[in-house]
């Protein structure tokens, strides 16, 4: 019998694992439980900070459910995120002919480059509505992780 110590995961490791992670109903929003394993490198943004707090510490072959509440996971719904946005500034971010329902996912140009994405929650001739908060805010989420291999 090897007493040899199992590593564990370190802000920095290099690591295989399984990862599901679901939202309040149970229904997965990301699995790889039934395909290949994650390889990941801790601290390069792969993961949410969030979700890689919970594996520190954990070590080689560990199976762990973590239940995150909101102000753990994608925050609470802030109302200030629900914007009214003009007929022209849709415009100029959709492809022509575009035509968009209430519930769409639409990416926007971010000032100073990037991109942003709201949900569709309204339109009319002057503008539409869009929910710019993250569609887990304000739930629940549970997190369950195989660590497989640390290196």
């Amino acid at each position: 019998m090897s007493n040899a110590i199992l590593p564990v995961v370190t802000e920095s490791a290099y690591l295989t694992l399984h990862y599901r992670l679901a939202g309040p109903d149970g229904a997965d929003i990301i699995s790889t439980f039934n395909d290949n394993p994650a390889t990941l490198q801790m601290g390069t943004g792969q993961l949410a900070p969030f979700l890689e707090a919970c594996l520190i510490g954990l070590g080689e072959g560990m199976c762990k459910t973590f239940e995150l509440p909101p102000e753990k996971a994608f925050g609470e719904r802030n109302p200030d995120l629900i914007q009214r946005v003009s007929r022209a500034t849709l415009e100029q971010n959709s492809q022509f002919g575009e035509s968009y329902v209430v519930g769409d996912l639409v990416e926007f140009n971010a000032p100073g480059g990037g991109r942003f994405a709201g949900v569709l929650r309204a339109i009319d001739d002057e503008g539409a509505l869009f929910d710019f908060n993250h569609p887990l805010a304000g739930q629940t989420v549970k997190f369950e992780v195989k660590i497989i291999g640390i290196l």
